[in-house]
């Protein structure tokens, strides 16, 4: 279908002249014109049509979005002041006058504003892909001197069309309302908590329920997000039976091969959030050629959010008998039947195997999309109430077979066989890169299990709120790889595009506030619920709310950031005179503006344990372990058996012969001195010093052999390098030699001046005799 059609087909009524004028836009394009009608593309009509999208058609768009936006908030805030005014002022009065036709009446109001809610999502998604493929039209028909589709992501990022964040303060609001009045009207769950948790999806594994937080992680956050999470939870490590690495302790490279027909249905009912929407999938890790075992997965989003798995294995040649409907999984029947199996584990199995490849052959299913990537997998040993993954090297690859001249995929196979063959990995440099997109970021996946009245960890709340990561919600590979390479096959485009054009990285301080400010109102409005349910805060943390207290770096407490700078600034300065006692309380609180901007950043104000101040050294030393953790008595890289590579030890041997190697040749050197010394008294001694200059070399060459094997079989991170004793030998040798040519020196001018002397002597002796 046109996206036209489609637009005029997604208009509501009300808003019809508010939406993205498609036709006026592709006739200043003269889309329809042919290239023998066509006249040059002038830099006239680049300005008009610029002028028009970017000026008229997106600024129309984003006031009245903005607009309406502002109006619905505005209704919810009154129908949330009308609730307050019903709720009584405290537990032992009774309620206001509370009936049931105002409360069918506020209720009806609500339902009148989450319907506008729902056709503003609508029209959002309408005109941002609108925006998104004029922009695209222009660049392959026009854009030969200027492209516009890079501006104009930024600029729907930068006005509020890319993200549903919006949305989420005034939906958790009515969320409460609903709960409050349903409370009163008996219309809801008696005693049931409202889930506050709208933007993340529910999944349900082995019958345990989960939630999952999905974010992006920038490059340069992703060590600094590892490591806190090190601090919590192991990395898990995948064997080599299921990684299929080559030492079975890297983190593995995963392959989802995505299903979908030509007209894209499980990708645009997806996108539309559209009742039991489902994804198919082939998952298997590592390269196929390793006979990795296969899943086939079917992924079903149900009416209340909550997904549900269908999966079993199969091998890689029946897969395409299987798609086709030829082959039903009789071999793994009969081998589970050979293996004593219940008749209700095998039928539920050939009702699984049934039910997708119904779902495959009517559906019209077929290899569409890879996605490649390298896992990385956080969880406690037969804990799974936390599971963590951090997904890197993303990449999306086309394995379709739309284009029938030019398919991307063999027909007659089920997968690349270009890719899996050829076992090529990231970033697939070796195919047409058209039909690749690499995903820029990392991808952070938090699985929480659901437990009654068990609240979430708090580093888990703070690695959520944090600077580090970019809530990604509603965030699927799937949707994401179809929008990246199949946009000219969809007519609908996920809203976080826009944010791939964007710096998602954030100022820290910035961050923290507006979450310390969210959680306060959140609180205020759950607590204005349980007075109105009447049950004060009893009722509060009933709906969800807990106990709310502005954390000491908020805007509403003290800063403990620059309360802790301010102290280490001060101890790393002079007291003159002064001890801490004296300090005023302004000093104290580090309410001193220009110390704390000094200050903040620096290593101990952003490291605490690298702080070498006073503070930090008592605050170390009154840490205590929690209850039940005892100091461990062997650094945990010195635990476990000893494996030391026979490398090393023959290059401590090796290093040891070197000297022995010197200390033969100054020996021989010495004592060939000394003995064609005679009667030479400076020879003896210089023979003599060599001898000792050589001992030193091979005392030196076996203490240090000693050493290092000692270090190496203590697992010492010291350095293995020591210049004491080539410096001490080379010392010694110069001096030798200076010394040595010093006194030759001297001897033979003192033998010069004899002889001189004795010529004289001599001659005369002569002349006397003359």
């Amino acid at each position: 279908m046109r996206f036209g059609k489609t637009l005029r087909e997604s208009i509501y009524p009300p808003w019809k002249d508010q939406y993205i004028d498609y036709s006026k836009l592709k006739e200043m394009l003269r889309e329809d014109k042919r290239e023998d009608e066509d006249v040059p593309w002038t830099e006239d009509d680049e300005n008009k049509f610029c002028d028009e999208i970017f000026n008229t058609q997106l600024e129309k768009v984003a006031q009245f979005q903005e607009k309406t936006v502002n109006s619905l908030q505005e209704r919810a805030e009154t129908a949330f002041e009308k609730l307050r005014d019903m709720a009584p002022s405290s537990d032992d009065k009774p309620k206001g006058d509370i009936t049931a036709a105002r409360l069918k009446e506020l209720k009806a109001e609500l339902d009148a504003i989450i319907n506008e809610v729902k056709e503003l999502k609508k029209y959002s998604s309408a005109n941002y892909t609108g925006f998104l493929k004029i922009a695209k039209k222009h660049d392959r028909k026009r854009g030969d001197r200027y492209k516009v589709r890079p501006m104009m992501r930024v600029s729907l990022s930068e006005r509020g069309f890319n993200s549903e964040q919006a949305y989420t303060p005034l939906l958790t609001k009515l969320s409460l309302m609903y709960y409050a009045i349903n409370q009163n009207l008996d219309e809801g769950e008696q005693g049931q908590p409202l889930d506050l948790d709208l933007e993340n999806q529910q999944e349900v594994h082995n019958g345990e329920r989960y939630t999952a937080h999905k974010f992006w992680i920038h490059t340069d956050n992703l060590l600094e997000v590892k490591t806190a999470i090190l601090r919590h939870l192991p990395a898990l490590i995948y064997t080599q039976q299921a990684g299929k690495e080559p030492d079975g302790n890297e983190d593995p490279k995963i392959t989802s091969l995505y299903f979908d027909n030509s007209k894209f249905d499980l990708y645009g009912r997806k996108v539309d959030r559209q009742v039991d929407a489902s994804s198919l999938r082939l998952r298997w890790y590592g390269h196929l050629d390793a006979k990795p075992s296969i899943v086939l997965e079917q992924k079903i989003i149900h009416e209340n959010g909550l997904s549900e798995e269908k999966k079993f294995n199969v091998k890689d040649k029946y897969i395409k008998q299987l798609i086709d409907g030829e082959y039903k999984m009789e071999r793994t029947v009969q081998k589970m039947e050979r293996q004593g199996q219940t008749a209700e584990s095998i039928e539920a199995f050939k009702t699984t195997v049934g039910e997708i490849q119904d779902f495959i052959i009517k559906s019209k299913l077929e290899p569409i999309l890879r996605a490649n990537y390298t896992r990385t997998a956080f969880q406690k040993p037969s804990d799974d109430r936390v599971r963590i993954s951090i997904d890197t090297d993303i990449a999306f690859i086309r394995e379709d077979t739309l284009d029938r001249d030019r398919p991307c995929r063999d027909p007659q196979e089920w997968h690349r066989q270009d890719i899996d063959n050829g076992s090529m990995a990231y970033p697939f440099k070796n195919i047409n890169q058209s039909e690749v997109s690499r995903f820029p970021f990392a991808l952070l996946e938090i699985k929480l299990k659901e437990e009654g009245g068990r609240k979430r960890p708090e580093w888990i709340e703070d690695l959520m709120a944090s600077h580090l990561v970019h809530a990604a919600p509603r965030f699927s590979k799937f949707v994401h790889g179809v929008a990246s390479l199949f946009d000219d096959y969809v007519n609908q485009l996920p809203l976080w595009l826009g944010d791939l054009e964007t710096d998602i990285r954030k100022d820290p301080q910035t961050v923290h506030d507006a979450e310390e400010q969210r959680r306060a109102q959140q609180a205020e409005d759950a607590m204005v619920v349980g007075s109105f349910l009447g049950g004060g805060a009893a009722a509060a943390a009933k709906v969800g709310s807990y106990s709310y207290k502005p954390a000491t770096s908020s805007p509403i407490g003290k800063s403990y950031l620059s309360e802790r700078a301010a102290r280490d600034a001060r101890a790393s300065l002079p007291t003159n005179g002064h001890s801490e006692q004296d300090a005023g309380p302004g000093d104290e609180d580090g309410t001193n503006g220009t110390t704390q901007q000094r200050s903040y950043g620096t290593l101990g104000s952003v490291f605490p344990g690298f702080s070498l101040s006073r503070y930090s050294r008592a605050k170390r030393q009154r840490a205590q372990l929690p209850k039940g953790v005892t100091k461990p008595e062997v650094w945990l890289k010195n635990a476990g058996p000893l494996q030391v590579e026979p490398k090393v030890w023959l290059a401590n041997e090796r290093t040891f012969l070197k000297w022995q190697h010197i200390c033969i040749l100054l020996g021989s050197l010495a004592i060939s001195l000394y003995t064609a010394a005679g009667k030479n008294f400076l020879a003896e001694c210089m023979g003599i010093a060599y001898i000792v200059i050589a001992i030193m070399a091979g005392g030196w060459g076996y203490v240090m052999l000693q050493k290092r094997r000692d270090m190496i079989v203590e697992r010492s991170g010291k350095d293995f390098d020591n210049m004491i004793g080539p410096l001490a030998v080379s010392a010694a040798m110069i001096a030798a030699l200076v010394l040595n040519f010093v006194f030759s020196y001297r001897a033979a001018f003192a033998k010069l001046d004899a002889e001189l002397l004795f010529n004289e002597t001599e001659t005369s002796f002569v002349g006397e005799l003359v």
